[in-house]
């Protein structure tokens, strides 16, 4: 079965078509407001390979944690296809995407995405056969907190995504056995995320449309400024 993958919780966007054992095209970019080109995106992997619309099958998204506008239009964009199209839609945490890309390390896999302000979102993997499984929560905090915990655990890491990367002189810490993943790998590829959503097709383990939304680790800019000035108000 052909899937089609949408991952948008990042500063990159990106869009893939394939199965659980190939991926037919992928297309990957960033730039400013690159969550508005998804719709062409989808139109350039499917025009490549001559695929037609309505021979996919289903319709894997990136749920985050990420970037609120980004992530938002993503999701939206996947939800709004498997409606139309009356696909099923499977929707994985980004975290467990990019976590999924290094699955093969005997380390400890923490996957680290920067959620901006300052703080990181991430998560902590242990590779198992055909994946990876999570340890604990996701969580949302500042790098510093982070390289604590990793330092705590006493034992080899390999920090993969684009917050390890932007963090790298903070995460680092000196007699630990941290390893940084490759910059190709720093964000939940949507070319990972259709091969982690494609058995979940083939068992029909989807997910209801109602149930497919954002992860979101903490309030956005305009909340948190809204109880600022209501605090404010209320001084």
């Amino acid at each position: 079965m052909i899937a089609l993958g949408i991952d948008t919780s990042t500063n990159a966007t990106s869009v893939a078509l394939g199965a659980d054992r190939r991926i037919l095209a992928a297309v990957q970019f960033e730039g400013a407001r690159k969550q508005d080109h998804v719709v062409a995106a989808v139109q350039e992997v499917l025009g490549w390979t001559g695929v037609e619309l309505s021979s996919v099958g289903g319709i894997a998204v990136g749920l985050g944690p990420g970037l609120y506008t980004g992530l938002r239009v993503g999701v939206m964009a996947a939800k709004s296809l498997a409606q139309v199209l009356h696909l099923p839609i499977v929707g994985l945490a980004s975290l467990d995407v990019l976590a999924f890309g290094v699955r093969f390390t005997r380390r400890l896999i923490c996957a680290v995405l920067d959620a901006r302000r300052g703080e990181v979102f991430f998560a902590a993997y242990r590779s198992v056969p055909g994946g990876v499984m999570r340890e604990g929560d996701y969580r949302v905090g500042p790098p510093e907190a982070l390289a604590a915990e990793v330092e705590a655990l006493r034992e080899d890491v390999l920090l993969v995504g684009n917050g390890a990367i932007l963090y790298r002189h903070e995460l680092e810490r000196p007699g630990v056995g941290i390893e940084f993943a490759s910059a190709a790998l720093a964000h939940p590829w949507a070319s990972a995320l259709v091969e982690l959503a494609a058995p979940r097709f083939l068992r029909e383990e989807t997910d209801r449309l109602v149930d497919v939304v954002p992860l979101y680790l903490r309030k956005t800019d305009a909340e948190i400024a809204w109880d600022q000035r209501a605090r404010g108000a209320s001084a």
